[in-house]
């Protein structure tokens, strides 16, 4: 099954990184978010991925075209007349990536209409290019292929960030507390899995997935939620990222499952 990544948006929210590269390679630990979740689906068995690129897509490809510079350590030895490379300890990965210019204005469900060519007509997996979670895939496939709908969505109850006031009256505070994830609703956390039929639903690039497809496919009970109760966290902002990096730095980042 192929994973697809959105990872064409521009990320305003987080524009002390994005000015300069797309969102999904701003870097944790010193390796590009996307590299993370790809780390986690390869972990599970899924090693073929699928990223719809806009802004900046060049910068995703130079990556991926030049990873083992990135990984390995090199040796250019311009004594030789042929100014030769040698790759010492080749780190590579056991994957296959397609990166596509998806347009630099397209919605989210249009950037998976223009990539339709690609996923040879069989079921596929979604998800977002700036967000880690510990969501257990082999867990989550198995949930939708035991259903049988067209769209399985991941559910998640996100941290509050605020504290919680309980009056006792209209105005007396009867308690204060930090926010719990009981007090939040559950949110589209990403990690989709898809039936083809889903493409039918996108119109074209103004389309997003989060609107008319996903409301119609729930209207005709097509649309299910796969609960996920363990850790999730999306890097909208410097704060987040800066949350994550303490994470890793630390070695307690939840979403690392491989070794």
């Amino acid at each position: 099954m192929k994973v697809i990544i959105l990872a064409g948006g521009f990320g305003t929210r987080i524009s002390e990184e994005s000015h300069l590269r797309p969102k999904p390679m701003i870097e944790i630990g010193g390796m590009p978010i996307i590299w993370h979740i790809m780390k986690q689906y390869s972990y599970y068995g899924f090693h073929e991925f699928i990223i719809c690129a806009g802004y900046k897509q060049y910068i995703i490809k130079e990556y991926f075209f030049n990873y083992f510079l990135h990984k390995s350590d090199i040796t250019f030895d311009f004594t030789k007349e042929d100014h030769s490379l040698i790759i010492h300890n080749q780190v590579t990965e056991p994957w296959k990536v397609t990166v596509v210019d998806t347009g630099l204005h397209t919605m989210t469900g249009g950037r998976l209409k223009r990539v339709s060519d690609y996923l040879g007509g069989e079921p596929f997996m979604v998800t977002y290019g700036d967000g880690v979670s510990n969501v257990n895939i082999h867990e989550l496939v198995r949930f939708h292929k035991n259903h049988g709908r067209i769209m399985t969505i991941t559910g998640v109850q996100p941290e509050g960030r605020f504290g919680v006031i309980d009056f006792a009256t209209e105005h007396r505070v009867q308690t204060f507390r930090e926010k719990s994830r009981e007090d939040s609703g559950w949110i589209n956390g990403g990690y989709f899995v898809c039936q083809p039929e889903v493409l039918n639903y996108i119109a074209g690039d103004s389309i997003l997935l989060e609107k008319e497809p996903m409301e119609q496919l729930a209207s005709e009970s097509e649309l299910m939620c796969y609960k996920h109760y363990g850790f999730w966290q999306c890097m909208d902002t410097m704060r987040d990222r800066e949350k994550l990096e303490h994470m890793w730095l630390e070695n307690t980042a939840p979403w690392k499952v491989w070794e």
